[in-house]
């Protein structure tokens, strides 16, 4: 019979763990406008802006949905101490990648934002992938069961 040792988290990765939360709680409230657009806030973008959100196709749309989503559950599992924080932020991260592969490269945002279209997606695959490396270590260190 075999006992699996827990050892205590350090404080650092409380800390961590509440700013990938509150990070990832940000990116459900950014689905949430981008979900819950109103016709005045449509009306009041550009054209080109107006045409790159309506001519988004669905797959993006959820591939939001699910980085933003299992980002933020992935988070409450650091929190909890569970080790399928992994594989969630695994998922996050390929969802986010492929959200801004189409917004980068298959579609005109950068002549549209500038080069302000980058800013967002680089802080959130590295964020990402940081989060995906901390879990990890999470793991290895036994501070996840």
């Amino acid at each position: 019979m075999t006992t699996e040792v827990i050892k205590k988290p350090p404080t650092w990765f409380w800390v961590v763990s509440v700013i990938a939360l509150l990070w990832n709680l940000m990116g459900v409230g950014s689905y949430l406008m981008d979900a819950y657009v109103s016709i005045e806030q449509l009306e009041a973008m550009s054209q080109e802006m107006r045409e790159l959100y309506e001519g988004r196709p669905a797959w993006v749309t959820a591939c939001f949905a699910i980085a933003v989503f299992g980002g933020t559950f992935a988070s409450i599992a650091l929190l909890l101490r569970k080790k399928w924080a992994r594989p969630v932020f695994i998922i996050s991260l390929i969802t986010a990648t492929a959200q801004f592969i189409h917004w980068l490269f298959m579609t005109n945002s950068v002549e549209v934002y500038g080069t302000e279209a980058y800013i967002m997606p680089i802080l959130v695959i590295a964020f990402g992938v940081y989060l995906v490396l901390f879990a990890k270590k999470g793991i290895a260190n036994g501070w996840l069961k």
